[in-house]
């Protein structure tokens, strides 16, 4: 039986992200802002355990890096030999299409991220967030 060679090859091009606007950048913002004061803090943010001993949410904001939108969460370390006091993770990924449309994904225990909806209007991605386990912080 005749071996294969196996080579090394280029994957296929990603295309190109479309050039997000100032505009829709403020919008997405403001938007987001709204909901997490209004909906996720209240619901997930709460105060320290009174004798903590595992890591618990204290905050939840969000972030742009080039055309992607992250929803984030910091959470506190209390046990005494944690390496860090704070830690961050991102739980939610909006990613700008063009045309005010976007893809939604969420940040899998395998540390990858899972795209689960595609072509959404802003105001959908933020109902999905706000209403769906994945998103969960």
């Amino acid at each position: 039986m005749a071996k294969r060679l196996k080579t090394w090859a280029r994957g296929p091009a990603k295309p190109p992200t479309a050039k997000l606007p100032d505009s829709i950048k403020a919008e997405v913002s403001a938007k987001a802002a709204e909901l997490i004061n209004e909906r996720l803090k209240p619901n997930h943010v709460k105060p320290p355990p009174k004798n903590p001993q595992f890591n618990y949410l204290i905050d939840i904001f969000t972030k742009w890096y080039q055309s992607y939108f992250y929803f984030c969460a910091t959470y506190a370390c209390p046990h005494p030999n944690a390496i860090t006091l704070y830690f961050e993770t991102r739980f939610a990924r909006v990613e700008y299409l063009g045309n005010r449309k976007f893809n939604l994904s969420y940040m899998r225990h395998t540390g990858q991220w899972w795209e689960i909806y595609s072509d959404l209007t802003m105001d959908e991605c933020l109902s999905a967030i706000s209403e769906e386990p994945h998103f969960l912080p």
